[in-house]
């Protein structure tokens, strides 16, 4: 169970934070972009490492990829706990849906591209007194670097709280090092020595934050609004009462260094979703925030490496019925209200197990309460897709695709959703690999 705390008593357990031993290193070129440990035989193995730093023994969670290969280097994802939170609630994702949320979400959506590590803070905190936590983390990054293959060029933070507070410090002491940090809900609770050169950055705050007021948040991303040159402004947030969020992307952002701001209608929350308040598995914060990181581009090549996407969905079963997931919004094809009628328009809603969510394929249609997911004839890219009585013709024919994407037979277009939230429209449109056109049969 997550237990809320006071900001004051987050304010009152830190320290001063000094500048310690910088680990620094400029960012790469494609030559240097690898670590020493490409092309050897790692030692390290996923689960509980220990090291020394700053005269104590401290503790991390390793999370190396399934079929690691140590000619290929992968990005590297520190993922910091809140206040007494621990490292294996971070690793497991047991406080919100066991296994789904290990590591915010992004475990299950990185489909073995990406190294995890969930360090265990003092006092299940990240008061980073005398910029300790700063040291531990300069620790971490060499004992893996050193034996594991790692993209220098692709090493993040994020956090929620006071692991939000700790990734925003680290943006601040060690910008040479980190390529973005995503912070939710934080606040200056571990400190920002430095701070005056750009990282990308994420931000995502309740309206309604009870612990450490939006304000903070605020403050946050406003210095590196101002770090990364991007054009100040006060973005929209939704309104209280709307269970709703806004996102917003600055502009004029030095290239390579955007700022994004996610808002969201909730108190104290990680994992926020439209429509409810407190933890919800469904939320859609982990796709936004993958999509973030998997942005940039990598450095180890002369040419970047494709975003690695979560496991496609094969061609199902005739028989089966599952559910049509959608990568971005973490939520299904849905018939509003299990309406049946030809002309049907569909949506995208939080997953149930319903009737008007179960679809089976045969005969390359996909069907739902009885009616076929129909592409109205001579439709364009952005026309929302319907429900209609079966038939053979292709504007009913649907390919499941390699690349999690599903195309319509007579267009060749690709199914899409409009936007994240429940009642988004699912529509076709011009084919683009992203997430909102990728699907996993749930």
């Amino acid at each position: 169970m997550i237990i809320a705390i006071t900001a004051a008593a987050l304010i009152a357990a830190t320290g001063s934070v000094a500048q310690g031993t910088v680990l620094s290193r400029a960012m790469p070129s494609s030559a240097l972009a690898q670590t020493a440990g490409c092309g050897r035989t790692p030692t390290l193995t996923s689960g509980t490492r220990t090291i020394q730093s700053g005269g104590r023994s401290r503790t991390y969670i390793l999370r190396i990829p399934d079929g690691y290969s140590n000619t290929r280097p992968y990005r590297l994802i520190f993922a910091f706990h809140w206040r007494d939170g621990t490292a294996t609630d971070v690793a497991t994702g047991q406080t919100v849906q066991r296994d789904t949320w290990a590591y915010y979400g992004l475990l299950r959506l990185s489909n073995n591209s990406t190294i995890f590590v969930a360090p265990q803070g003092i006092n299940n905190g990240w008061a980073n007194s005398g910029g300790e936590d700063v040291t531990f983390t300069d620790a971490m990054l060499s004992q893996i670097e050193s034996d594991l293959c790692v993209d220098t060029s692709q090493v993040f933070s994020m956090g929620w709280s006071f692991g939000g507070g700790m990734s925003f410090a680290l943006a601040c002491a060690r910008p040479n090092i980190f390529r973005a940090v995503a912070v939710y809900s934080g606040a200056q609770i571990s400190g920002c020595s430095g701070g005056t050169q750009p990282v990308a950055y994420f931000g995502a705050h309740g309206i309604r934050d009870s612990v450490l007021n939006i304000s903070n948040g605020r403050a946050l991303r406003d210095r590196f609004v101002g770090n990364n040159g991007c054009t100040p402004q006060n973005p929209p947030e939704p309104t209280q009462g709307s269970l709703t969020h806004r996102i917003t992307t600055y502009s004029g952002c030095r290239a390579g260094f955007p700022v994004v701001w996610a808002a969201f209608d909730d108190d104290h929350n990680p994992a926020p979703a439209d429509g409810s308040t407190g933890l919800n598995p469904n939320t859609w914060l982990p796709a936004e925030t993958w999509r973030f990181i998997t942005q940039f581009a990598s450095t180890s090549s002369p040419t970047p490496t494709p975003t690695p996407t979560p496991t496609p969905t094969p061609t199902p079963t005739p028989g089966d019925t599952f559910r049509l997931r959608n990568e971005a919004a973490g939520r299904c094809v849905d018939s509003p209200n299990s309406a049946t009628a030809n002309g049907t328009l569909l949506q995208i809603f939080d997953c149930h197990t319903n009737a008007n969510q179960r679809f089976s394929y045969s005969s390359n249609r996909l069907q739902v309460l009885g009616k076929c997911l129909d592409s109205p004839t001579g439709a364009g890219s952005g026309t929302r897709v319907q429900l209609w009585d079966c038939h053979g013709n292709s504007n009913q024919q649907w390919t499941f695709n390699a690349n999690g994407t599903v195309t319509n037979g007579a267009n060749n277009l690709c199914l899409n959703v409009n936007g994240t939230g429940n009642t988004s429209a699912v529509t076709i449109a011009t084919c683009n690999g992203q997430a909102a056109q990728r699907w996993t049969r749930a």
